[in-house]
């Protein structure tokens, strides 16, 4: 066989790969040899452990805009979620736990509900413009965002809430079992029902229906309506989710929780091959997706990449992936 023909051969067999996984397996090698060479400290077990552990919040809001993202829109408001939730069930917990304070974990909960009641607010009014009164995905969560997140402010006056029970903290912040983090379990458990939801449920093929072609699936009987408004409502509560552990984590109700969140977000499914033009996706690359990202910060941790220098960096990860999914795409439409 000639040097020609195998050279057209690999290429093949590269683009054959690239259209069906995306971008990230030729990002994640790069990142691997990359930051090996750069740090000898990279590439151990323990540092992968801590970039596991580092990688739910960002793996669980992910998801999350994943369900945004198939639809053929998106959520910026996802940071406002995780804001409003760790203030209001940080505040709830500690006016309760002085209510309660014989029974502390009965004030934990009721603070909790009170952060995904919040959170839900913000994922039903996205989801309503977006599903009923056919605002533009960007302006309605970009709105969303502003005014959630003037309310956090306005509710705390900018100061964090303190005095949190400590077994909140201890125990989904710090706790363990069987050796394992807690909020490790917590978002495993969420990857598996996120899974079912999408691979294995009529709602999930209903999104990715709507994301594919929404008059289509209008015409096929499908809700359309609902099953954005129950998009955008799956995609705040997963990012309350995060609010609480987040907010267990500093143990402190912050209205600055997730400030970054949307956009890493964005470019976490992006990067795992989430089409921005929605219908395609699948949840275990964009974990994938999500533990890349961290990973890639982690890395430049290691190499002393100044803060700066990594926000113009994951910036111009975001662009290349942008650009590589529209290359896909084109490939992908001549295919056919």
């Amino acid at each position: 066989m000639s040097s020609d023909t195998q050279a057209t051969g690999v290429k093949a067999w590269i683009t054959r790969l690239f259209v069906k996984v995306g971008v990230l397996p030729f990002f994640l090698l790069g990142a691997l040899v990359i930051f090996t060479l750069l740090s000898s400290k990279f590439l151990t077990g323990q540092n992968l452990i801590n970039v596991a552990r580092q990688s739910v919040y960002l793996v669980l809001v992910s998801m999350g805009q994943m369900l945004a993202l198939v639809t053929g829109g998106f959520d910026l408001s996802v940071g406002t979620a995780i804001a409003l939730t760790s203030v209001v069930s940080a505040m709830g917990m500690v006016w309760l736990a002085g209510i309660f304070p014989d029974v502390i974990w009965l004030a934990i909960l009721l603070g909790a509900f009170l952060g995904f009641g919040a959170a839900l607010m913000v994922g039903l009014v996205n989801g309503i413009g977006v599903a009923y009164f056919e605002v533009s995905p960007f302006i309605m969560t970009l709105g969303v965002s502003s005014v959630g997140a003037g309310f956090a402010l306005f509710l705390t006056g900018g100061v964090p809430v303190s005095g949190l029970p400590f077994q909140f903290a201890d125990t989904f912040g710090f706790g363990r079992l069987w050796s394992i983090p807690v909020p490790v379990i917590i978002a495993v458990i969420c990857i598996v029902i996120m899974w079912v939801l999408m691979a294995r449920t009529r709602l999930g093929t209903q999104i990715y229906a709507v994301g594919g072609n929404i008059k289509a699936a209008h015409l096929s009987a499908i809700n359309t309506r609902r099953t954005l408004l129950l998009a955008y409502m799956i995609c705040a509560l997963i990012a309350s989710l995060t609010g609480l552990l987040l907010t267990a984590r500093v143990e402190s109700g912050e209205a600055n929780l997730g400030g970054s969140i949307a956009l890493e977000s964005i470019a976490a499914c992006v990067i795992a091959g989430v089409s921005l033009r929605g219908g395609i996706g699948r949840v275990e690359n964009v974990v994938l997706g999500a533990f890349f990202i961290v990973l890639v910060q982690n890395g430049m941790n290691l190499a002393q990449v100044s803060s700066y220098m990594q926000m113009v960096l994951l910036g111009a990860l975001l662009i290349l992936a942008v650009i590589f999914d529209q290359i896909r795409y084109r490939i992908i439409m001549q295919g056919r």
